[in-house]
């Protein structure tokens, strides 16, 4: 599969949230809510200033994205999605990879969060060296799970 991951472009807006609303389907199916910030984002709010956004194309088709945020020493790895029918196929893991190697030489450490009922999710960030570093109940129904690593250097 020739999937090439490369930096987003403000027209991508519209069909970067096509893909994250998708995406995110499941995750709403599972928590029991349709409000998770995910799907309630615009197009006009991903590319915020000082937001790094990545995206996977196959072909002409935008097929997933990642972001990633400096705030202080850590580089905040936001929205990672991938189409549904392309899930399993390596997306998901290109797109962190290359999120991380995004990472600007400020940053010390590595942070993202999901769901803690979303064990595939919690399975890829620790089969990538994302160790738990908190939980926090947003609503009655989720809790987040907040996982860091460290960036060798």
């Amino acid at each position: 599969m020739d999937v090439r991951i490369e930096k987003g472009r403000p027209g991508d807006a519209g069909e970067l949230i096509t893909v994250q609303r998708a995406a995110f389907v499941g995750e709403a199916q599972l928590y029991g809510t349709p409000f998770l910030p995910p799907l309630t984002e615009r197009p006009e709010e991903v590319f915020a200033p000082g937001v790094a956004v990545l995206v996977a194309r196959l072909g002409a088709r935008l097929v997933g994205s990642v972001r990633g945020v400096l705030s202080g020493p850590t580089w905040l790895v936001k929205r990672l999605a991938v189409a549904p029918d392309l899930h399993g196929r390596g997306i998901g893991s290109r797109l962190l990879a290359a999120v991380e190697a995004a990472a600007p030489p400020a940053a010390t450490q590595l942070q993202l969060d999901t769901g803690a009922r979303s064990e595939p999710n919690l399975r890829l960030y620790r089969r990538y060296g994302y160790a738990e570093v908190d939980r926090r109940a947003i609503s009655p129904d989720v809790t987040l799970v907040y996982l860091r690593k460290r960036i060798a250097g």
